[in-house]
C-alpha cells in the first residue's frame, strides 16, 4: 500500500508501507514540498502518487528506506535524468542527496 507522508509516519503507516517488500520501503521524495510517498512495488508507483498529488517530476527523486538500520539508499530507475545532469540510477548531486535523506529521516526515522 502506498502512503503519502506529510508529517512523521505513524506505526500503522510504516506497517502498511512495509507490506509490499517486508524489509525496506521504496520511496519517491518530493524535495520541493518536503513530503514522500512510500510502499509501492516500484519507485515509479510512488512517483505517480506524488504527481497526482500535485508534485512536479523534476522535484521527485527515488530512494529506499531501510527501517532496521535507519538508512537511505539513493538508487532508483526514476533518478535517470540526463536533462537534470543525473544520467545514473544513483542521485549524483550531493545537495539533492542531502535533501532526500533529510526528508526521509525526518518523516520515517525513529526519535
Amino acid at each position: 500500500m502506498i502512503c503519502i507522508i506529510r508529517s512523521k509516519a505513524t506505526a500503522q503507516q510504516m506497517d502498511e508501507m512495509l507490506t509490499m517488500l517486508g524489509t525496506y520501503i521504496k520511496l519517491a521524495v518530493d524535495i520541493e514540498r518536503a513530503i514522500l510517498a512510500g510502499g509501492g512495488a516500484l519507485h515509479a508507483d510512488c512517483e505517480a502518487e506524488l504527481l497526482e498529488d500535485g508534485g512536479l517530476q523534476e522535484h521527485i527523486w527515488g530512494a529506499d528506506w531501510i527501517p532496521a538500520t535507519q538508512q537511505v539508499r539513493y538508487e532508483a530507475l526514476i533518478n535517470i535524468r540526463p536533462g537534470q545532469s543525473n544520467p545514473s540510477m544513483d542521485i549524483l548531486d550531493p545537495g539533492i542527496r542531502r535533501r532526500v535523506g533529510a526528508i526521509a529521516i525526518d518523516l520515517l526515522g525513529t526519535q
